[in-house]
């Protein structure tokens, strides 16, 4: 872990993809991690509409981008694209990014809560990060909308691209469709064209 107050190197590439004096995104210096781990899922209209999928893991918010969204189908299979670490603080972020900055658009809390790790290696829980690593997590998501088991596997290590894909458990549902019922900011209850409204 990195000391209260020092720069998390594992947080570099999102510092210097923004500019602090423009942005009202959190400035990314190191925090400690909580005993329960959140989850967050960010609806971004950037250049093209996609969902962020993070997950707290050792002081930072370990990152995907989804262009589609979660599913609560098994049988649908989401690409996911690995994006740069996030600060923890970024998990309450709600709002626009103005034009010419990196993400420019409005972004929502689609989705948040606690999440435990459920990957198990050797008859043990194998470590967030070392499951990371390895290119496979098992995670059990408690959010309003989103819950249950998701799988994320690794697909390309080229390009960091992961699938997420819902566990066939008590949750999953192949008739529920949260992504187009369910738009709203869990945090304020406002849409998207209301946080931008409200930032011009």
């Amino acid at each position: 872990m990195v000391e209260e107050g020092k720069a998390d190197p594992r947080l570099e590439e999102y510092r210097r993809k923004r500019d602090p004096s423009r942005s009202s995104e959190p400035p990314g210096g190191a925090t400690t991690g909580s005993d329960t781990p959140c989850f967050v899922i960010q609806k971004h209209d950037a250049s093209n509409l996609h969902y962020d999928v993070r997950l707290e893991v050792d002081g930072v918010l370990k990152s995907w981008a989804v262009p589609k969204g979660p599913s609560t189908d098994p049988g649908e299979k989401r690409l996911a694209i690995a994006t740069e670490d996030h600060p923890l603080g970024y998990a309450d972020f709600e709002g626009v990014i103005p034009e010419g900055e990196y993400g420019a658009g409005t972004v929502l809390i689609w989705d948040c809560g606690p999440y435990d790790n459920i990957t198990e290696k050797e008859g043990g829980l194998h470590p967030m990060a070392k499951a990371l690593e390895a290119g496979h997590v098992l995670v059990r998501l408690h959010g309003e909308k989103i819950y249950g088991g998701y799988a994320l596997q690794r697909i390309d290590d080229d390009n960091d691209q992961w699938l997420l894909v819902k566990m066939d458990d008590d949750d999953a549902d192949a008739r529920r469709n949260p992504v187009s019922t369910e738009p709203l900011s869990v945090q304020s209850g406002r849409d998207l064209d209301d946080i931008a409204e409200d930032a011009e």
